[in-house]
């Protein structure tokens, strides 16, 4: 019996060597004959898989990726040795020690092959590799079971050995594979993972990626954690079968627990609004295909940390905003889709919570006093003060068992899985905001509405709205231009201009129909008198004021009408805010830009932005419009913004029955803008002008702007500036210490009791 399975063996063996022979000597006059019309292998010289575009905040953060494969190529020193080792350990442990092919191992599967009549494999990493490259633009040979593919692979495999070294095969196979959960490359998988480089990457780490390459759908971490656990640790006994690591270290890596990177269901960029307009204009100078495969490396103005302050400002008070117009029940019930209130899970739930967040809860239990809610695995009770901006004083009231609501989480009891939480609602209110460099036109942060994934549309830069007020800014700076001062007289009484024929006269009236008689000019902007700027508009001309308008950026040609004075002409919110950076910046308009640079993937500079800058009006013009907009802050309707102690101007703005509410504010170095509406056009409630609504945002962003910031120095007035104490009721010179008084800026020459005073 042991005889003749001796000569089984024996007959085994002599079979393989006789398959072996043969493979060896089909492949030899395989390659003679068949070369020549192979794909160039030198291809591969310049190997340029598509990778990443990665976009950069001006302090070097990423904020923006845009691939069809997610890759970062890295070179062979970046794959640090314990990942190399796990490769081959798992994929092909005698990778060193073959031709492309391990004939043995080919051998033994093609007999198993014969006599199942089925294929398996038996591929070395570099035969995985031939089958995923691209070579002279053709398509990548795939996995197709057919023989003919088999054996082009096998060509194309000891042609990419002759011609490339054992290393530089591995950085190539480490680059191009996939790697489950739309990443490409061990770079790629690293990050993903394990939110770091490669280089960085533990025993365990570098074990469970390169147990990814046998099967990425199969094996991704993210999908089946057990699945990547257990071929890790057959990885790490390869390994340690390999002499790679010892027994101890194998032990003690398997016993660990597999810790990836924190997701959160937050959008992966800070500034999904800017990030979206840098996607568009890339497309549109280079291309989808450049933009999605080249690996461009694109330089913003963003910074980060303002960028995250203007996101928290305008989510928080445009929820405040929204509670103003009542409340609205939960539009979701998860009884209805069969759901239990035990077995419900919101996808929101599998990320980690923190301190202020808004998350979904489904609501449990009601009763007069309270609302019962669980959040995942913690419970909540939310009390009367929790909900009672509801005007509603019953939790039974608000809502019901099995509703879906949102709540805000104040603080979290990890030991006793609870959370302190208030009732909120989604705003259906939408809100912008833009900042500006004075000095250059760097946009610092944008913010286009309330939620990106609610909606695209960026109302920072492509909504065009009506004005109100805001216009204002344009009539008196054409005012003062002309000869007027902040201290003329101009009467608030009402009025009626005849438009021409067969039109109504125009009768433009203040809020609450109210009129002071003779003010001054600084009084009426501060104050944002209606009937003394058409006023102006008229004594100038329509003509005049509206032939300010391109000066100051604007793109839409404006009806010489009067009553664009009160901002019946619409532009975007960028528009209005570049316009604005005009008076801190010396009258000197610069072009707002959103890209630095754009490099390509070997560093070569594609494009190149600088500051571009337009002389819009006179230096002492902007100044003594930039002291009048200061006292909008000290005493006018932008008074809240006074609490921030530092030296600011701006001004508000609101549209007929509060349909749109707007604050532009600016200091030395930047401008501010911020608009609150809603997309279709309908009021906000009663009284909520640009000062109850876009002017708590824009201080709250502001206060985050200066927080650890050295005051600056203040505005300097041009040589040719003249201030004089006046009355800030009448305009004449009066005393310092008069009730009144008022330290007003004069361009030489029009400042009272000179030869051109107005």
């Amino acid at each position: 019996m042991a005889g003749s399975k001796d000569r089984f063996v024996t007959r085994r063996k002599l079979i393989v060597a006789l398959v072996i022979a043969a493979v060896a000597g089909a492949i030899s006059g395989a390659i003679f004959a068949y070369s020549p019309d192979l794909p160039a292998i030198s291809t591969l010289d310049d190997y340029a898989p598509s990778t990443i575009t990665r976009v950069f905040a001006a302090g070097g953060e990423e904020i923006g990726q845009f691939a069809t494969e997610r890759r970062v190529v890295i070179g062979y020193n970046d794959i640090p040795e314990v990942l190399r080792q796990a490769i081959i350990s798992s994929e092909d442990a005698a990778f060193f020690e073959h031709f492309g092919l391990n004939i043995r191992r080919t051998a033994v599967t093609f007999v198993q092959n014969i006599l199942r009549q089925r294929l398996r494999g038996a591929s070395t990493l570099t035969q995985q590799l031939a089958r995923q490259v691209s070579l002279d633009g053709a398509a990548p040979l795939g996995t197709e079971k057919a023989w003919s593919r088999k054996f082009n692979e096998a060509l194309i495999t000891i042609q990419i050995e002759k011609r490339y070294t054992k290393r530089e095969i591995l950085t190539l196979y480490c680059n191009q594979m996939y790697l489950g959960s739309g990443a490409y490359g061990v770079e790629a998988a690293s990050r993903l993972y394990f939110g770091k480089p490669a280089l960085e990457l533990k025993l365990e780490e570098a074990a469970l990626i390169a147990g990814i390459f046998q099967s990425p759908g199969r094996q991704s971490p993210l999908l089946n954690p057990d699945e990547a656990k257990s071929r890790r640790n057959y990885v790490l006994g390869e390994m340690r079968d390999n002499g790679y690591i010892t027994a101890d270290e194998a032990q003690t890596a398997m016993a660990s627990d597999i810790l990836l990177a924190e997701r959160t269901p937050q959008r992966q960029t800070v500034a999904p609004y800017f990030v979206e307009d840098v996607r568009q204009h890339l497309e549109d100078a280079y291309g989808a295909d450049s933009l999605y495969r080249d690996g461009l490396e694109v330089h913003t103005t963003l910074d980060a940390r303002l960028q995250e302050a203007a996101n928290a400002a305008v989510a928080r008070w445009l929820r405040v905003i929204d509670k103003r117009q009542g409340y609205r029940p939960p539009a979701q019930n998860v009884l209805d889709n069969s759901d239990t209130l035990e077995n419900y899970e919101h996808p929101r739930w599998r990320f980690p919570f923190a301190e202020t967040d808004v998350v979904p809860a489904v609501v449990t239990e009601t009763d007069e006093e309270t609302i019962r809610v669980r959040v995942g695995r913690y419970t909540s009770v939310i009390a009367r003060d929790g909900f009672g901006w509801t005007r509603r004083t019953r939790g039974d009231q608000v809502a019901s068992p099995g509703d879906l609501i949102e709540v805000l989480i104040s603080t979290i009891d990890e030991a006793a899985g609870t959370l302190e939480t208030e009732l909120e609602q989604e705003p259906e209110v939408e809100g912008a905001l833009l900042a500006l460099d004075n000095r250059t036109g760097r946009v610092l942060a944008m913010v286009g509405g309330y939620s990106f994934e609610r909606s695209k549309f960026n109302r920072a830069k492509q909504a065009r709205r009506q004005l109100g007020s805001l216009f204002k800014g344009v009539v008196f700076t054409a005012a003062i231009d002309q000869g007027y001062t902040a201290a003329s007289i101009i009467m608030d009484e009402p009025v009626s201009f005849d438009p021409g024929p067969n039109q109504p006269p125009y009768e433009p009236a203040n809020y609450k129909n109210e009129f002071l008689g003779p003010i001054t000019l600084r009084y009426a902007l501060e104050k944002s008198i209606n009937v003394p700027a058409v006023q102006l508009m008229n004594e100038m001309g329509p003509e005049t004021v509206v032939s300010y308008a391109p000066r100051f950026g604007f793109t839409s040609e404006l009806p010489p009408f009067l009553s664009v004075a009160l901002g019946s002409a619409e532009t975007t919110l960028e528009e209005i805010t570049s316009a604005y950076s005009v008076f801190p910046n010396g009258g000197v308009r610069m072009s707002p830009y959103e890209i630095t640079r754009i490099s390509d993937r070997e560093g070569k500079l594609l494009e190149e932005t600088r500051p571009e800058a337009h002389d819009a009006i006179r230096a002492d013009t902007a100044y003594v419009m930039l002291n009048i907009l200061r006292g909008v802050v000290e005493r006018g309707t932008g008074q809240s913004a006074r609490q921030l102690a530092w030296p600011v101007g701006g001004k508000t703005g609101t549209v007929d029955d509060f349909t749109d509410g707007w604050f532009i504010g600016f200091d030395p170095d930047i401008t501010v803008g911020v608009w609150v509406g809603f997309d279709e056009k309908r009021s906000l409630g009663n009284s909520q002008d640009g000062a109850s609504v876009a002017l708590p945002i824009w201080r709250e962003f502001m206060a985050a702007y200066i927080e650890d910031r050295p005051a600056p120095g203040g505005f300097l007035p041009p040589d040719n500036i003249v201030f004089v104490t006046v009355d800030g009721a009448t305009g004449k010179v009066a005393e310092p210490w008069a009730a009144n008084a008022i330290q007003e800026a004069f361009i030489a020459g029009t400042q009272p009791g000179s030869r051109f005073e107005r």
